[in-house]
C-alpha cells in the first residue's frame, strides 16, 4: 500500500456499519487460514460527520473544502451535495448515525433554515448531535444561533485546523454530556 493510502480512512457512507477500516489498525489471524484479517476492536474510533448545503444556495467549494479538510483529519464525511431541504438533512443525519452536522450557508437564509434543522433533529432524538454552521453570516446573528443551539459559527476566512478542532470539541463534548 503506497505512502497516500497509508493511515486513509475514506468510506462510503452506508447505515449500520463502516465500509471499510483504516490501514493502520492491527492484524489479528485467523487460526483456521493462518491468514492475516482486521479485527474491528482494533480499528479506533473515528468520527462521522454530515455535511450538507441547505437551501438553494449553488455553491459548494467551500463545503467540499471543509469536507476534505474533516476527512484528512481522519474523519469520515458524508455530503450530501446541494440544494437539501431541512427534512433532507434531518434524515440523513438520522439514516447516517453522524457524530456531528456541518452546514454550509451562503445564502442568507441561516436564520430560517437553521432553527429548522434543529427542530427535525430533536424530533429524529438527535440532540446529542452538535451542529455546526459556516458560510456568510453577520456578526449580529451569531448569538441568536448559538442560543438556538449550534455548536459553532465559521465565518469567511476561518481555517481549516480551526474548523476541525471545533467539530472534535463539539464530539467529545456531546459524547462527555450523554
Amino acid at each position: 500500500m503506497g505512502e497516500a493510502a497509508k493511515g486513509a480512512s475514506i468510506r462510503q457512507a452506508r447505515p449500520g456499519g463502516l465500509s471499510a477500516f483504516p490501514a493502520r489498525c492491527s492484524k489479528v489471524y485467523n487460526r483456521k487460514q493462518e491468514q492475516p484479517r482486521l479485527h474491528r476492536k482494533t480499528v479506533p474510533m473515528t468520527y462521522r460527520i454530515l455535511i450538507a448545503k441547505p437551501g438553494l444556495d449553488g455553491h459548494d467549494r467551500g463545503a467540499k473544502v471543509i469536507a476534505r479538510a474533516l476527512r484528512d483529519a481522519g474523519m469520515e464525511v458524508i455530503y450530501t451535495g446541494l440544494r437539501q431541504t431541512p427534512e433532507m438533512i434531518a434524515e440523513a443525519a438520522l439514516q447516517e448515525d453522524v457524530d456531528a452536522v456541518g452546514l454550509s450557508i451562503l445564502s442568507g437564509a441561516h436564520m430560517a433554515l437553521v432553527p429548522r434543522i434543529m427542530e427535525l433533529l430533536h424530533a429524529e432524538g438527535l440532540d446529542h448531535v452538535p451542529l455546526l454552521v459556516g458560510g456568510i453570516i453577520p456578526d449580529e446573528d451569531v448569538p441568536r444561533l448559538k442560543e438556538a443551539g449550534v455548536a459553532a459559527v465559521f465565518g469567511p476566512g476561518t481555517s481549516t485546523h480551526t474548523i476541525v478542532e471545533a467539530f472534535r470539541q463539539a464530539i467529545e463534548e456531546a459524547r462527555a454530556a450523554a
